[in-house]
Order: structure tokens, then C-alpha cells, then sequence
């Protein structure tokens, strides 16, 4: 989970956990995670993924770094009535999405802050 906090007494985890009822994930719960640098590189990480052609794996978002950056207290988060409905009505997860991702244009001085990631 590329936004999930890192478990302190065993790094190889994250904070989180997942609601599974009947084969079907019913809700997903995790310590966010608010540090700016770890953020990026998970970013990195995920987007190399993504680039190499795995659909699942986590867009970069350097916006929601950026707002990191100027600090975020301890936070979780817990997703699940969408899943809920959809499982009620028989709608897979992926035709459910009931907002798509708006990007906007990245502005010339996030730009020159992020140089090395050719936005």
C-alpha cells in the first residue's frame, strides 16, 4: 500500500488491514502516511510500475506530495461504502469509480522543484 504508514517494529509491514466478506474486499483501513520523502519514493516506485505496464499500481501525484511537504498531522483512513453499494448492486469495483482522476496542468515552479522527474 503505497499511502500506508510504515509498522515501527517491523518495517516490512505497513498500518493497515482489510475487510474481506464473501471473496470481496468490503473496506480498507491504513495510518496514512505523512512524510513528504518516503511519499515520493514510494511514488517513484509505484509510477515505475505503472510505466512498465501494471494498471494497479499508483499514479505519481506530486500535488499531494507538495501539499505533504507543508505538513500533515497523524491520520487514517477507512474506505468503504462505495464497496458496499457496489457489492449490493452487483457492480465490479473497477466500473464503480464514481469520480474520475482530474489532473491539472503542473505549474511552472513545481516544475523547477521536481526538475529530476520531468514533469
Amino acid at each position: 500500500q503505497p499511502l500506508a504508514k510504515v509498522n515501527q517494529q517491523d518495517p516490512r509491514l505497513t498500518e493497515q488491514f482489510n475487510l474481506v466478506f464473501g471473496g470481496s474486499e468490503m473496506c480498507k483501513a491504513f495510518s496514512e502516511l505523512n512524510d513528504p520523502v518516503d511519499q515520493l519514493h514510494r511514488f517513484k516506485e509505484q509510477q515505475a510500475m505503472r510505466d512498465a505496464g501494471d494498471s494497479e499500481a499508483q499514479m505519481l501525484d506530486i500535488d499531494y506530495v507538495e501539499a505533504l511537504e507543508y505538513g500533515m498531522p497523524p491520520a487514517c483512513g477507512l474506505g468503504y461504502s462505495e464497496r458496499v453499494f457496489w457489492s449490493l448492486e452487483g457492480i465490479p469495483a473497477r466500473e464503480g469509480v464514481p469520480f474520475p482522476q482530474l489532473r491539472n496542468e503542473v505549474d511552472e515552479t513545481t516544475k523547477a522543484i521536481y526538475a529530476d522527474l520531468e514533469l
